[in-house]
């Protein structure tokens, strides 16, 4: 006996499957997200342990029999993680305002990006990149996750947002622990160039598309964030950020630079 398409039974299932997906991949109307709540902190403290046992076991990591697939299984959910966010626009069209915001412009995607490439190829040329990147820039956006102000935990873009921030981070320290990989002063001012130019070029996209806020450069983010505190006035804006993220390169540095000294001394 043949199933009939048309009982309205399955008609039912279908609108409610429909519905459960513009739900679960869409935004709401109404903050869902809030800082400094559970939501905010649970991601953070199981990247905080997860971090912790790569540290107490990258003995074992290192003479793992599959360590070079354990390495391939994280690059690769990298770029799966980061990939999903340009799918979720491509299969929801209503979510995305074009090249307005979703041009490939920013620090932690590129930051993932490379962190995928630098695990799978053991590439100190991009760990030097990376490291800087998340440990200045990405680092705002776990403290102050301001695009998941209408995503929480029942949404799809919550879970993309942590998965691919925390995998990141997985993916430097397991570098750092396991492999010894480590930054130098040539890999400071490598990373620091790499920003500049993308900054440069966030600059130039965002005087030349109305509306576009590359790097938030042009004005402040629509939720509450750490930005708030700079002045609105482009210029000034520009200097500040600067200062600022010059400043984060080097306490990113510090504990390196501390270690050599000491080392020298010793």
């Amino acid at each position: 006996m043949g199933i009939c398409f048309s009982c309205p039974y399955l008609q039912q299932g279908d609108v409610a499957m429909q519905n459960f997906f513009q739900y679960f991949f869409g935004v709401g109307t109404e903050p869902e997200f809030a800082l400094f709540t559970l939501a905010h902190f649970i991601p953070i403290l199981l990247l905080i342990g997860v971090i912790f046992l790569l540290h107490r076991y990258q003995n074992v990591l290192r003479n793992f029999s599959y360590e070079t697939n354990l390495r391939y299984i994280l690059g690769f959910s990298l770029i799966i993680c980061d990939m999903s966010y340009y799918w979720r626009l491509a299969a929801c069209p209503w979510l995305s305002n074009g090249a307005i915001e979703h041009l490939p412009i920013g620090v932690c995607a590129w930051s993932v990006i490379f962190c995928a490439f630098m695990i799978i190829g053991k590439s100190q040329r991009l760990f030097d990149i990376a490291y800087f990147w998340l440990l200045s820039g990405s680092l705002f956006a776990l403290l102050t996750p301001t695009v998941l102000t209408y995503c929480g935990p029942t949404r799809f873009r919550y879970y993309q947002f942590w998965l691919e921030h925390s995998l990141g981070y997985i993916a430097i320290f397991y570098m750092i622990f396991v492999h010894k990989m480590r930054p130098n002063r040539r890999s400071l001012i490598r990373s620091y160039s790499v920003l500049l130019a993308m900054t440069a070029l966030a600059a130039w996209v965002n005087h030349m598309i109305p509306g576009a806020n590359y790097l938030y450069m042009a004005h402040p983010e629509s939720a509450p964030s750490v930005l708030d505190v700079l002045p609105p006035n482009y210029a000034l804006r520009i200097i500040v950020m600067v200062a600022v993220i010059t400043a984060m390169f080097g306490l990113a540095y510090l504990p390196w630079y501390i270690k050599d000294k000491r080392n020298r001394s010793a």
